[in-house]
């Protein structure tokens, strides 16, 4: 098979072609043929040599998939060959064929395209279990959502507003804030001319929000705390402009805030399953009704695959950047 594989760590000219053996199943898992595959964050970090995949884990990026099932695994039950799925996978996805374990596959939503499919699982169970799971929003609550116009920020906004919390959204251009009020942000703040705190604040009466989802850290991680209800929760699930910080921890004690956070990648295969029942049984029946949309800003050949990093890295993406693979 045609695979996009990482020559050695460094910028996307790294990411090249190659050939490939057809993974092997195990007993559990399904291979895909694969139609398209998510280009995500984490991928840029494997790439640049900062986010190595787990023990036993394929080095080919990709951790996430839509296509049909091409073979099963011996104990496999609920898939058939030819079946129409996406799958969270913790590699292996910029690739003509992926293993998958069952447990993580989904079926493709009714009135879906591979391609939009392919955009669901990273985002989707990355914002269920960290907005709904850790961070606990419930409706009536509100929230403020770092990265607004990513792939996990548009997820977030459309779920949180469709579970009727209030939504606040943080994004860097006009352009892409307007993007965030359209898909059900009350409120988007330009993080580059405005403050963020001073913004929810005014639009909360000085309360502050009930949950902070971050993926900045660094320097946002006070200003995280300090935009933060009583009994808020701050959820940090990346850290792009850097793992320190320095905090005063007495507005915690004071106002009894939790600072939680996770990664989904390394879990294991039984608790990303059961994430997967949740999504299918919460999330689905919004895509497939239309309350909730993926937002593909952009495909690109597997081939071109250092195009869409390279689009990436410059952020001036809102939503997807997908691969087409056959």
């Amino acid at each position: 098979m045609i695979a996009v594989a990482i020559r050695e760590p460094g910028g996307p000219d790294v990411l090249t072609p190659v050939e490939r053996p057809v993974p092997s199943i195990g007993a559990e898992d399904v291979l895909i043929k694969v139609v398209a595959a998510g280009v995500n964050r984490p991928d840029i970090l494997q790439r640049q040599g900062r986010y190595s995949p787990p023990p036993g884990v394929t080095d080919i990026p990709g951790l996430e998939v839509a296509g049909t099932v091409d073979a099963l695994g011996s104990g496999v039950r609920g898939w058939a060959v030819g079946d129409s799925v996406c799958a969270l996978v913790s590699g292996g996805g910029y690739a003509e064929y992926c293993a998958a374990p069952a447990a993580q596959c989904l079926p493709v939503p009714n009135g879906l395209s591979m391609v939009e499919a392919a955009g669901l699982p990273e985002v989707m169970f990355t914002v269920w279990t960290n907005v709904f799971e850790r961070g606990r929003l419930q409706s009536g609550e509100s929230i403020l959502i770092h990265g607004g116009s990513s792939g996990i920020g548009t997820a977030a906004i459309q779920l949180a507003r469709a579970r009727a919390a209030r939504v606040f959204a943080t994004a860097g251009s006009a352009e892409k804030c307007a993007a965030c009020e359209a898909l059900g942000a009350e409120r988007a703040i330009n993080y580059r001319t405005e403050d963020f705190v001073a913004a929810v604040k005014a639009a909360t009466d000085d309360r502050g929000v009930d949950v902070v989802l971050d993926m900045v850290g660094g320097d946002y991680m006070q200003r995280n705390i300090d935009a933060l209800a009583l009994d808020g929760r701050l959820v940090q699930i990346a850290q792009l402009a850097g793992a320190r910080s320095t905090i005063s921890t007495m507005p915690i004690l004071q106002r009894r805030l939790t600072i939680t956070g996770s990664t989904l990648r390394p879990r294991p295969v039984e608790e990303k399953g059961r994430i997967a029942r949740q999504v299918h049984e919460h999330v689905w029946p919004l895509l497939e009704s239309g309350q909730v949309r993926v937002l593909v800003h952009a495909t690109f050949p597997l081939a071109r695959a250092a195009d869409a990093h390279r689009l990436m890295e410059s952020s001036t993406h809102i939503g997807k950047l997908m691969l087409l693979v056959q």
